[in-house]
């Protein structure tokens, strides 16, 4: 049987928070960034995206909340559990987790609950349009599936996964999704949903080992004088991983220090790999620099470290002193002045010669 800890808000003040739940995070690591399951996907009535959920002509936004209430407590230590489905189980094994789903609009609302597809590829963690169905959601039951609520209110449902006895070994994806609905005044079908997404892993034993690499550090400026770090950053292990984490800078010019900058890599697949970008403040100077990159997946961290240089700062054309050019454009035109008045007096005294002569 799998232990659960409150890994959220309950939904309601008199339902029973676990000890743990009030105690301060294990991890200092940032937040995983759900930076691929939008709180609102609008979704216009042909399917086509929309350009938000915000309220039409005649209507309200359509926006709906949803946030995971329950995390195994194997994985208290684990910060992605407490905002996904994370677990590896056993074919045949069944497992529950209960969340809390919102009507943010300003009326009354039918949320609709289900489960559908996803996938990690090279892009990240995809998500599939409308209710497409895969392996893993087609284990997915979410009750109630359907639930009406007044603006501001909360209701509570139970998320149930059963496994297969016969299910294949590896790791596979879902998003639970809320979905809300309303029709604007051109009879434009407007859809917001918000979603919470599933990393299950299955297979017999313990689970399979998360882990990664990251490459040497080098800096940069973009042709508009915008320093930036980059790293490789290679998944090692056999699931995917949520990178988030910090950079800090150290022992820079005059003793400057810089950070921590959060840093956001997203979701990298298994076998994946990809360039960490962090983007800097242009007055940054050269260096050099000591760079330290600390990056985290759940409980699975590394670090790495070296000197970097960006670059010189480029100069902006407001900044170049031109007193130079004022002062060679002072003499030139000096010196044309000079030039003019020479030319007038050598006429004027050819005149006065030329009327003597002539009287």
């Amino acid at each position: 049987m799998t232990v659960l800890v409150t890994a959220g808000v309950p939904a309601s003040a008199a339902r029973p928070v676990s000890a743990y739940a009030s105690q301060p995070p294990v991890l200092a690591e940032p937040e995983v960034p759900e930076a691929d399951v939008p709180a609102v996907e609008p979704i216009g009535r042909d399917g086509s995206p929309r350009p938000s959920a915000q309220p039409g002509p005649s209507g309200p936004a359509t926006t709906v909340g949803i946030r995971l209430l329950d995390a195994p407590v194997d994985r208290r230590d684990d910060t992605r559990a407490h905002k996904y489905v994370v677990d590896h189980v056993r074919p045949g094994t069944t497992i529950k987790r209960r969340i809390v789903v919102q009507n943010d609009s300003e009326v009354r609302r039918t949320a609709a609950l289900y489960a559908a597809a996803a996938d990690v590829t090279e892009k990240g963690f995809v998500l599939a349009p409308d209710r497409t169905e895969n392996e893993l959601s087609s284990w997915i039951d979410v009750e109630p599936a359907e639930e009406t609520l007044a603006p501001g209110e909360e209701v509570e449902a139970l998320v149930t996964i059963a496994v297969p006895r016969r299910a294949e070994a590896g790791e596979r994806y879902a998003v639970i999704w809320a979905e809300v609905a309303g029709v604007d005044g051109r009879n434009v079908r407007n859809v917001g949903r918000a979603g919470i997404r599933v990393y299950l892993s299955v297979g017999p034993g313990g689970e399979p080992p998360s882990g990664f690499e990251i490459g040497p550090l080098a800096g940069g400026r973009e042709k508009d004088g915008t320093p930036v770090l980059t790293a490789q950053v290679r998944n090692t292990g056999k699931r995917a991983l949520d990178l988030a984490g910090e950079l800090r800078l150290a022992e820079g010019p005059g003793g400057l220090a810089v950070g921590p900058v959060k840093v956001e890599a997203g979701t990298l697949a298994l076998n994946g790999s990809t360039t960490v970008r962090v983007a800097l403040d242009r007055r940054l100077p050269d260096g050099p620099w000591a760079a330290k990159l600390d990056l985290a997946s759940g409980w699975t961290k590394r670090s790495a470290a070296g000197p970097v240089t960006f670059g010189p700062v480029p100069v902006a054309a407001s900044a170049v002193d031109r007193s130079d050019q004022v002062l060679t454009g002072g003499l030139a035109t000096s010196g044309l002045v000079l030039v003019l008045f020479a030319v007038y007096a050598y006429r004027r005294r050819t005149r006065l010669r030329q009327s003597a002569t002539a009287a």
